[in-house]
């Protein structure tokens, strides 16, 4: 397991230069990986496919998300617009029973938390688990639950391709085999004729995964490109020297950037196991360096580190000393933070005036037309989306027998102040599933 975020983050100073450098780790490394993937074992018969090399990658970038207010706000949009007014089951053209039916089975059913806890793992993760659970009798489903992304696991393919199983459990915690939920995985492109086959079982996996262009098991969602650019760490840059300037007269004049890979290969070469000494030894390396760019001031020295190349070509490094130019100060940062916000903007296909993410005193404003127009695009843009995620639910409809059901999901369409009403809902007929 990778050494933990906090001891390698900080701002250190740097006495003798009346300066200080800000230490962090490079954004990419989450994707970073180094060997062959290769099945975890859990157990005889059981094992699982890793997220990422050291298994670790789903809670990496979420801690990267977390640390910032614009991706974790364009994110929660994306989510938000994906929901819509909510998924609803149309029933106009079904039998009295079967209204019946379904309104009992709604309620044992919450739709809206399902519906936007899977949209909120499609937009993070680019794949989202549902779950049936049949009726004591088999002949029903009596209860669909979404099981949360970043704690699912496939197991591997067969020689086929097929994927017959998801894993799930608290990754985090080394989990042992009695505190592993494995479910059985229904045929990715006929879900329903798989499990009408099924005679056997009374909970089964269903997978929802938007297609991109490359994966294996695990999609690298398409706005990760923003953590391996560079424009994540610049803008979290900035927010470093702005508070240290606040705080603390002494500029910022270096950005050390470490890969946490570096200090994994320490410990193991000098069998460091402990915490304890993990952090001083965190500590000892980092004053090193500051030690380094002290005497680097005065003097001709070259910093040596390791570093290596990707497939593609791309030399990797595992440190990385950025020089700052310390002549910015305060508001003179507001442009680049501006540049960086609207770079992870529009990465994620929000524009920034939807959301408010954009900073500075004076800037231009679109108009209302301008945002409602925006706003029905954004909507629009969620049909594929939509489209995807009915999958379950239409399996669900057919397998329970409810004739004349359908499932759809309203837009909200932002009308203007002549037609009396701040909005109303759209229902497109290509909508309806």
């Amino acid at each position: 397991m990778s050494i933990q975020r906090y001891m390698i983050e900080s701002v250190e100073n740097i006495p003798q230069l009346s300066a200080r450098a800000a230490f962090s780790i490079d954004s990419s490394a989450v994707f970073r990986e180094d060997h062959d993937i290769s099945p975890i074992q859990v157990a005889d018969g059981l094992s699982y496919m890793p997220w990422g090399v050291d298994d670790e990658m789903p809670y990496k970038i979420l801690n990267l998300i977390e640390q910032d207010e614009t991706l974790s706000t364009c994110l929660l949009w994306n989510a938000q617009m994906c929901y819509g007014n909510g998924l609803e089951y149309v029933m106009d053209g079904a039998s009295s029973e079967v209204v019946d039916d379904v309104e009992e089975w709604m309620l044992d059913n919450p739709l809206p938390s399902f519906f936007l806890g899977m949209a909120q793992d499609l937009k993070y993760w680019g794949f989202a688990i549902t779950v049936f659970v049949l009726s004591a009798s088999r002949k029903k489903i009596a209860r669909v639950l979404r099981k949360e992304a970043m704690y699912c696991r496939f197991a591997p393919a067969d020689k086929t391709g097929r994927i017959d199983k998801v894993l799930y459990a608290n990754w985090r915690n080394n989990p042992c085999k009695e505190d592993i939920e494995v479910i059985p995985l229904l045929d990715e492109n006929a879900p329903l004729s798989d499990l009408m086959s099924r005679n056997k079982g009374d909970k089964f996996a269903v997978l929802t995964r938007i297609p991109t262009a490359d994966h294996t098991y695990y999609p690298i969602p398409y706005w990760a490109s923003i953590l391996k650019s560079k424009w994540y760490n610049i803008k979290r840059l900035i927010a470093v020297a702005k508070e240290s300037k606040i705080k603390n007269t002494a500029p910022l004049k270096y950005h050390v950037e470490i890969s946490d890979k570096y200090f994994d290969r320490i410990f193991k070469r000098e069998h460091i196991t402990s915490p304890v000494e993990q952090a001083k030894r965190v500590a000892k390396e980092k004053q090193n360096i500051l030690d380094f760019l002290t005497g680097a001031e005065n003097s001709g020295k070259t910093w040596f580190s390791n570093f290596y190349v990707t497939p593609d070509g791309k030399e990797q490094h595992e440190v990385v000393v950025t020089r700052i130019d310390s002549s910015k100060e305060g508001g003179d940062w507001e442009t680049d933070v501006q540049e960086a916000v609207n770079m992870i903007c529009f990465t994620l296909q929000v524009h920034s005036n939807l959301v408010g993410s954009v900073p500075g005193k004076s800037q231009t404003n679109n108009s209302g037309s301008d945002k409602r127009e925006l706003y029905t695009i954004a909507q629009a843009l969620q049909k594929p989306y939509h489209d995807l995620m009915f999958v379950p639910h239409n399996v669900l409809i057919r397998f329970n027998g409810w004739k004349g059901v359908k499932v759809r999901v309203p837009f909200i369409k932002l009308t203007t102040l002549d037609e009396n009403t701040d909005a109303k809902l759209v229902t497109l007929d290509n909508q309806v599933g």
